[in-house]
Parts: C-alpha cells; structure tokens; sequence
C-alpha cells in the first residue's frame, strides 16, 4: 500500500512545524512548496536528515513548482504574510488574498482531487477565495480555525481549574477573529460544567462569572497576544498541530466532531458562507455540518461573527480580488 502524498503550500514556520509533525507521525510523504528559491529545499532536507534520530520513514521534499505537488491526497495551505503587532487578521486581505488566487490556480491545476485545508489569515475570507478561484466541490474546501481556538479556551480553563486539559471540553464557533464565540454554556471538565468549578472554587458567582469572561476575552485575543510577545512574526506551533489534528481525522476517516471553518447552506440561519462550526470530517472532508440549539445570546453573537465575515468577504469583492 503506497504512502499518502501531503503538499504543503508554503514554507515559513508553520510550514516547518507541519512537515515536523507529518513526518514524525508518519502520515505521508511531505512536498513542501513555496515560491522563494531554495527555501522548501533547504528546510525540508534539514528536517529529512533528522529522520534517523526520530524514527521516521516517509520521504520529505521541497519544491518551487506547483508540478510536484501532483498526486497530493490533502493540501495544507499556510502561504501568505504573517500577523506583525498592532495588525488584525483582517489587515492581511489585500495581500494574502493575491497569494490565495495564485495558489487556488496551482493547486487545481495540479492536485485537483485533494482535500484542502488552508490556515492562511484572514481564514474564513481566504477558505472562501480558495474555494470560488479553485471550483472545488465545498466538503474538500475546509479552514482551521476552530479546533485552535478551542484549544486555546481548553487550555485556560484548564490552568484555571488546576486540571488536566486533556479532560476539557470547549467549543468555539464563528470567525477567526476577534467576534469568535466561546461556547461558555457546554464548557466541561469530563461532563461537569465549568462555571459550576468556578463558582465552587471562588464560592462566588459574580467573581465566577468574571474569571470566565476574562477567559473568554483572552480566547479571542490569544493570537494577537502571541504576536505581540514575538515581535517578529505569529503563532505557528498551535495552528500547525491543528491542522495535523484535521489532516488526521480525513486521513484516517476517524469521523471527529471538530469545530472547522466549514461551509454553511442553512445551518445556524447562515447560507452560503464558510464560518467555524462543528463539522464531522472524515475520508470525504466534511460529511457533515452538525448544527444544536444556540440560546439567544448565543446565536446574537454568532450573528455578529458571521456579520463580521460577511464584510470581509464582501470587502475582497469590491475590491475585485
């Protein structure tokens, strides 16, 4: 049985890390594109030359032609520029979205029967670029977005709690911004909620209320408080280990429940745009959008997101990109 073909389109630090952690996991052979000469060559042959040390068998490549990259069983897309301090996810469309069409064209051209997953800021805009310029049927079409945000919420709650955050459950739905929502209602360690921990911990449900408010607005803003800590650049360890997390569940055909910039005919009250929603992904890409009951605050501020969308989305058309 031959390996799983992964192209990876770009090859700066998330890049870097996916390629780690394909390679590592065995997942498939890795072709790394990127249009500066040299770069994807010169990082993957490095990562290759590790493969005795770490135990892994797959072949590890770079490119500068969208050429190579045919065959790919999934596409991972991190091209673009990165988030510097002070900038938004938003303040990136102009220019990412360019590098979004050219890559749409190289990976239809060349790869046209893969699944993709793109990382790329601004997400929910540039999933939506790539699927209009690609033509590709929407379940192959997906962005990271949730399954990273919810692990970022888990992983406050859980230094909160003083609990392992392998037993936390957390959603968040909406864009990949700064109006995402925290699903507070459903939060859980192992089934107990945890506004209840909080208010037996604090035995206060006002200072409970806060403590969890405080996580909810640093969830929001977490990306932009690792861009501000580097200086130079934005996360890339966290939105790669997602992405590997997706790339899993379709490789294997696991069917995860993850929450993913997926494609909404209705569900939620939102048609015809990608937002971050709970999705089954599998063999197929996503099989299936999973919709639940929203409570009214709830569905307002979901609302808001997928508004929020909407303009960046309507943005990219007046613009003509």
């Amino acid at each position: 049985m031959s390996r799983k073909k992964i192209a990876l389109i770009g090859g700066g630090q998330i890049g870097g890390v996916l390629t780690q952690l394909i390679a590592q996991k065995q997942l498939g052979d890795v072709i790394m594109f990127d249009v500066v000469e040299d770069l994807p060559q010169g990082k993957t042959l490095d990562i290759a030359e590790a493969a005795k040390v770490n135990g892994y068998d797959v072949n590890v490549t770079g490119t500068n032609s969208y050429k190579d990259i045919a065959g790919s069983d999934i596409v991972i897309i991190t091209a673009g520029i990165p988030r510097k301090p002070g900038m938004s996810r938003d303040d990136l469309l102009v220019t990412n979205a360019k590098i979004m069409k050219s890559v749409a064209e190289g990976v239809k051209e060349n790869a046209p029967d893969a699944i993709v997953i793109i990382i790329s800021n601004p997400l929910d805009a540039m999933v939506t670029l790539f699927k209009e310029a690609s033509g590709f049927p929407v379940n192959r079409v997906m962005g990271q977005d949730g399954v990273l945000d919810s692990s970022r919420f888990a992983s406050f709650i859980a230094w909160e709690l003083g609990v392992s955050v392998k037993d936390i459950n957390a959603l968040v739905l909406g864009g990949h911004g700064d109006t995402m929502v925290p699903i507070v209602r459903y939060a859980n360690v192992n089934g107990i909620p945890v506004m209840e921990l909080l208010e037996r911990k604090y035995n206060d449900k006002a200072k409970a209320e806060e403590v969890m408010n405080a996580m909810v607005e640093r969830t929001k803003a977490a990306g932009g408080e690792v861009v501000k800590l580097l200086k130079t650049g934005s996360a890339f360890y966290s939105p790669a280990a997602s992405a590997i997390q997706m790339a899993e569940a379709v490789l294997y055909d696991e069917k995860r429940l993850l929450s993913t910039c997926a494609y909404l005919d209705g569900e939620f009250g939102v048609k015809g745009y990608y937002v971050g929603v709970p999705a089954i992904l599998g063999a197929n890409g996503v099989e299936k959008v999973v919709e639940f009951t929203l409570n009214e605050e709830e569905q307002t501020l979901l609302n808001n997101s997928v508004n929020a969308v909407k303009k960046l989305v309507e943005d990219m058309k007046r613009l003509g990109l």
